[in-house]
């Protein structure tokens, strides 16, 4: 089995030096502590047996971006579109999907301005124009062109999903959002985080109020809806409290379904069978469902 290697130890929210460099530039902004990008690939698809092809596209603002296409082995179900953690860059996190393509679902995967081989600085108004491209840039691909997506994201990455599919001008094609590991609010985890050291305690509301809410996924969550939503966490999660989840999932429109799993570590859920399974089939219900209805425009 493959696990990710987005350790917790690697993590945004793990080390005491993080908390006290945030105290440090409290006067001056917290955002850019939310994003840990290494440059280097570790691995190519191919040395998980997996058929891929790189895709290379532009954000908004012109800065060039690298992503992944996984296609699957004969007739695909549909599409899932992931987005990543904070930390490393697609190399690693794929071990969250790589199972996908043996279950008929394409997998469409990037990297975020500044991680792996896209170009850039990130910024969290930077990574949302991001991720709006890389879904433009997966619909635009001949095997996806008449299939439902799946947006599929963890931690960092769950809050993006949750923003984006609530906002997401091509909400249409999207048959359900699965929410992984995430927090509620930008602000709040910088508060729960600087408050939980003496080294920063002080500060925890000074340094959340450098930080934009404007993408923070409570205040967007409940416009997903009609779209099936899962919300799941660990609940011996380390990183992101699990009671994140349950806030998201009270504010969410239906249907809506929320999941806490046992002895996992953050975002570690996937590299069980029986998970994946249960994965697998919210989104094997998801497209069957969109399948049978006729979703407009919002």
């Amino acid at each position: 089995m493959i696990e990710n290697r987005c350790w917790p130890g690697r993590t945004i929210f793990s080390a005491r030096a993080v908390l006290t460099l945030c105290a440090v530039l409290a006067l001056t902004g917290c955002t850019q502590l939310f994003f840990f990008p290494q440059k280097e690939l570790i691995a190519t698809p191919d040395r998980l047996d997996l058929e891929y092809r790189d895709v290379f596209f532009q954000s908004a603002d012109g800065t060039r971006l690298h992503g992944w296409f996984l296609p699957t082995q004969g007739s695909a179900q549909g599409t899932v579109f992931f987005l990543h953690g904070n930390a490393e860059n697609i190399s690693t996190h794929i071990g969250s999907v790589h199972w996908l393509p043996n279950k008929a679902m394409n997998v469409f995967l990037f990297d975020y301005r500044g991680y792996g081989r896209s170009e850039g600085v990130p910024d969290l108004p930077g990574i949302v124009a991001d991720t709006q491209a890389a879904f433009a840039a997966m619909l635009a691909l001949d095997e996806t062109k008449r299939l439902p997506v799946v947006i599929f994201g963890q931690s960092l990455g769950g809050a993006l999903a949750a923003y984006f599919a609530a906002n997401n001008p091509h909400r249409q094609r999207v048959a359900g959002v699965i929410i992984d590991s995430a927090f509620s609010d930008f602000q709040r985890i910088v508060r729960e985080k600087a408050g939980a050291s003496w080294v920063t305690w002080a500060l925890q509301y000074p340094a959340a109020w450098t930080v934009s809410n404007a993408y923070s996924p409570i205040a967007h969550i409940a416009k997903i809806s009609p779209i099936p939503l899962l919300v799941m966490h660990s609940k011996s999660d380390q990183i992101i409290p699990p009671h994140h989840s349950q806030v998201l999932y009270d504010a969410a429109g239906e249907p809506k379904t929320l999941w806490f799993i046992d002895n996992e570590y953050h975002i570690g859920a996937m590299r069980r069978e029986e998970h994946q399974e249960r994965v697998y089939a919210f989104m094997a219900d998801a497209i069957a469902t969109f399948k049978g209805t006729t979703r407009s425009e919002p």
